[in-house]
């Protein structure tokens, strides 16, 4: 139509700011993964061991122009916390054993310090206009979810075999940097690609 504007939308890419994990943690929960794993549990949906990462920001769809900004502010939200340490271990559900959504592992070590860096992530990128989180951060590894249709027999049975599940090996995460991840969602599962690192402050 003559006269008419065509506009282009941005490419819009899906983020997410994350602490990496070193191979050992992951090849552990994936041996857990295996553990649990039954095949008539086709109400429980397993993340993929080799993509799991700890969450500290979820950005949602952004234009992949913003991630030159979003980059400077997690090197602003990195001043002053120095690298530190933490714990994998435990298993948990989310909210109970009994009524599971989420079945998740624990995280422990240097939380304060964890904590610190992902307010400093949260309000640093509340400057650039994504909302503040309202709930508190409570650190884990989500590691399976139950499916919406799961009656509550399954998901009392299935958080049964969990609360018999010892995992009580420590795996150790030593954090130097965070992450700016992107995340594709595909049919097999969500892809997960580094787009930036940014080291801690020393």
């Amino acid at each position: 139509m003559q006269g008419a504007e065509v506009t282009h939308n941005p490419e819009q890419i899906r983020c997410f700011i994350a602490i990496e994990l070193p191979d050992e943690a992951k090849e552990g929960l994936a041996r857990l993964k295996k553990e649990l794993a039954r095949d008539e549990h086709k109400f429980v949906k397993w993340v993929d061991p080799g993509g799991i990462h700890l969450t500290l920001k979820f950005l949602g769809n952004i234009p992949s122009k913003r991630v030159t900004e979003i980059t400077e502010a997690m090197r602003t939200a990195v001043q002053g916390i120095s690298r530190f340490h933490l714990e994998i271990s435990g298993l948990g559900a989310f909210p109970s054993l009994r009524q599971a959504r989420v079945f998740l592992v624990g995280i422990g070590g240097e939380v304060d310090k964890l904590s610190r860096l992902q307010q400093n992530i949260d309000s640093a990128l509340a400057a650039l206009g994504f909302a503040k989180e309202e709930r508190s951060y409570v650190p884990h590894l989500t590691l399976a979810r139950i499916k919406q249709g799961a009656s509550p027999l399954e998901r009392r049975v299935f958080g049964e075999l969990v609360g018999a599940t010892s995992f009580e090996d420590k795996y150790h995460v030593e954090v130097e940097a965070i992450s700016l991840m992107r995340s594709q969602l595909t049919p097999a599962g969500a892809i997960y690609t580094r787009l930036m690192t940014v080291a801690l402050g020393y």
